[in-house]
């Protein structure tokens, strides 16, 4: 099942003859293999921290990657008006370390698609593999053009992408829990995988991070696919698309917010120069919208999915954001309380270690075993 997912996903990438892949449990696990394929190779070449040059814009699964892996990171600046990666600042930043070109199709933040051709062109000229992001646009991107929607390449027919990671559980529809990473060569495969020859409970061998992996999974994913099949993939695309685009529109003729670029895939980002946007995205949470926060720069954004395609929601949510918004314009300096001060407080910070610890202890929250009830009723405490 495993291999006939990588087969329909090879597909719809445009894989040649010698491409190939792997499934993932999710998108970060996806990208890590690529970055651990590519640092591996460097490695050999003698380079010790090999680097990743990639958009700022570009999913935190790739500073992780550097954290695991003993990489460096280093991000390059994105065209203020487009939001799409300045191709000509990579340029300028790639070494004898860099290991790998990164490009997104599209970036979260915004939704923006980066201009692979160009980024490729440049790994074909410098010797240097280029991965491309599709985790998020993944069921999307590549069914766009069928479905009406011209877009620029972003697959193995570029010449020079060598790599791709795309979410099967986002549009996919597939449960959480999977992914796949595709390479254009079964060299670079071949790089990610873990071997022991000579452990003494036998053959170790593992394709990726994980050891023991859920076929239940898999087998979901599979059906799924094949339930939905070309044709259903390429409905809910024209839907997903369609629906974004308006939203995008609408939006633009909104006085005191602006959207990000010109979106092209699920994703409609908003700023604001008049006024806080986090307190309008405080108020459409209130309204029962699940927006995505962002900063660096202060923003939100609706990533669009098939509930956004039911007659009048789109229309409900551009009217709600209309509404208030001029509500917010009456007094667009007013101080903002609540959740949007939380945000704009964490985005304020200078040292950003602070954030950080806060954000670790939340996750030592969670794991708390303080004070718990057991299944049978009983209450243990653990200091």
């Amino acid at each position: 099942m495993e291999a006939e997912v990588i087969a329909m996903c090879l597909s719809m990438f445009n894989g040649g003859p010698g491409s190939c892949g792997t499934v993932t449990s999710g998108g970060t696990e996806s990208i890590l293999m690529a970055c651990l394929a590519y640092r591996s190779i460097w490695f050999d070449k003698g380079i010790l921290y090999p680097e990743i040059l990639a958009p700022i814009s570009v999913h935190a699964a790739f500073n992780k990657a550097a954290y695991y892996f003993k990489m460096k990171l280093v991000h390059v600046p994105i065209d203020p008006e487009t939001s799409q990666v300045n191709v000509k600042a990579m340029k300028k930043l790639i070494n004898k370390k860099t290991c790998m070109l990164v490009g997104s199709a599209p970036a979260f933040p915004h939704g923006i698609i980066d201009p692979i051709a160009d980024i490729a062109a440049l790994g074909r000229r410098y010797g240097i593999p280029v991965h491309v992001d599709c985790c998020l646009g993944g069921f999307l991107v590549p069914f766009m053009n069928k479905a009406g929607f011209n877009i620029p390449s972003c697959d193995f027919s570029v010449d020079g992408v060598t790599s791709i990671s795309a979410d099967t559980h986002k549009y996919g529809f597939a449960p959480k829990g999977s992914s796949v990473i595709l390479y254009s060569d079964k060299k670079w495969r071949a790089r990610q995988y873990y071997v022991n020859p000579d452990w003494q409970g036998g053959i170790y061998a593992s394709p990726g991070l994980a050891g023991s992996r859920a076929g239940a999974i898999v087998a979901a994913c599979w059906a799924t696919m094949i339930y939905f099949g070309e044709s259903g993939y390429i409905a809910s695309t024209k839907k997903i698309v369609s629906t974004t685009r308006y939203i995008a529109e609408q939006l633009g003729k909104i006085n005191g917010i602006f959207v990000y670029g010109k979106p092209k895939v699920s994703v409609v980002a908003i700023g604001s120069h008049d006024f806080n946007i986090y307190r309008l995205s405080s108020a459409l949470n209130k309204k029962g919208w699940n927006l995505n926060v962002l900063q660096f720069p202060a923003s939100f954004h609706l990533c669009v999915t098939m509930r956004q395609t039911s007659k009048g929601v789109a229309d409900e949510f551009v009217q709600d954001v209309r509404n208030l918004t001029a509500e917010i314009m009456k007094d667009p300096k007013k101080k903002a309380d609540g959740a949007a001060a939380i945000y704009g407080m964490a985005q304020s910070i200078p040292d950003r270690s602070m954030v950080s610890e806060i954000a670790e202890a939340f996750l030592d929250s969670c794991f708390s075993t303080a004070s718990t009830t057991a299944t049978n009723g009983t209450t243990t405490s653990h200091r």
